[in-house]
């Protein structure tokens, strides 16, 4: 009888593990139907898209004279957009929360998440007109602080608390560089939210810098 409690909690163990481990590479949500099915098309077209931009063929003759050839910021705008869409819609925002269907302000959250991150695709004139100047518009500092926030919380969801705390402390150094309890060695006058989000999200410096390129 203890063996077979024991045989048990081992089964549920076992049960435990394989449920971490598919929650952690495809997602803790598995909508059926045409949800389901449009999850895994995205999915394949991120796939696909990441293959066809590493691969020379955009680049031949034959391939280039019907398909624009985008730059780096191009595709790294597309390459976001696509993660925290998908991001919204197969990590959950609680242990507790359905697994089997999407709630409305996923929906929400990923497509305006996709639209904020997208921008400096589907602008991208608007946006390298914009940096020459040194000076964004009013809309682009409002669109890279929710793009920023719906960032956070995507990599928080995907990635768990860790990465996102980390990223949040940095936010607040170049926030408050200035501030006591920063220690004095790496003090600095801070800056504004203007010329924060500016740079992290107008610019290939921040957010679509070379990390997000690899």
């Amino acid at each position: 009888m203890a063996e077979d409690k024991a045989q048990k909690n081992t089964q549920m163990s076992d049960e435990e593990l394989e449920d971490l481990v598919a929650s952690t590479d495809s997602g803790a949500r598995n909508p059926a139907g045409p949800v389901g099915k449009m999850i895994a098309g995205i999915a394949l077209f991120w796939a696909t898209f990441q293959i066809w931009i590493a691969s020379p063929l955009p680049f031949t003759p034959f391939f280039s004279s019907f398909i624009p050839v985008l730059n780096d910021t191009q595709t790294r705008s597309i390459h976001l957009a696509i993660a925290i869409f998908l991001a919204f819609m197969v990590y959950p925002a609680f242990k507790n929360s359905s697994r089997d269907r999407i709630p409305i302000f996923d929906w929400i959250f990923g497509a305006i998440g996709a639209i904020c991150a997208g921008y400096a695709f589907y602008a991208y004139e608007t946006l390298a007109n914009t940096g020459a100047q040194g000076l964004p518009e009013q809309y682009q500092i409002w669109m890279a602080v929710v793009g920023m926030i719906i960032l956070l919380e995507a990599t928080r969801r995907a990635l768990g608390p860790a990465l996102a705390i980390v990223a949040i402390i940095f936010l607040v150094y170049v926030f408050f560089g200035s501030a006591a309890f920063i220690p004095e060695v790496i003090k600095w006058k801070g800056a504004s939210i203007s010329k924060t989000m500016s740079h992290m999200w107008l610019t290939t410096e921040g957010v679509f810098g070379i990390a997000l390129g690899v």
